[in-house]
C-alpha cells in the first residue's frame, strides 16, 4: 500500500503528484499491460537489446 504523508496546510494537488509518482515506480500499470498479450521470448529479448543500446547512445550523448 502506498502511503503519502500529507502536512497540515499542504496542497492537495502536490500531494496528489507525490501519490503518482510513487504509484508509478511500483510498476503495477506496466506490468499490467505487459500480461495483457503474450510476447515471445526471442521478441522479449530483442526489445532489451535495443532498450539497452537506446539507453547506451543517451549515456553517450551525455559525456
Amino acid at each position: 500500500m502506498i502511503v503519502v504523508p500529507v502536512k497540515d496546510g499542504e496542497n492537495i494537488e502536490r500531494a496528489l503528484k507525490k501519490f503518482k509518482r510513487k504509484f508509478e515506480k511500483t510498476g503495477v500499470v506496466k506490468e499490467l499491460r505487459a500480461r495483457q498479450q503474450f510476447d515471445k521470448p526471442s521478441v522479449k529479448r530483442r526489445i532489451a537489446k535495443e532498450h539497452a543500446i537506446y539507453v547506451q547512445a543517451l549515456h553517450r550523448e551525455e559525456e
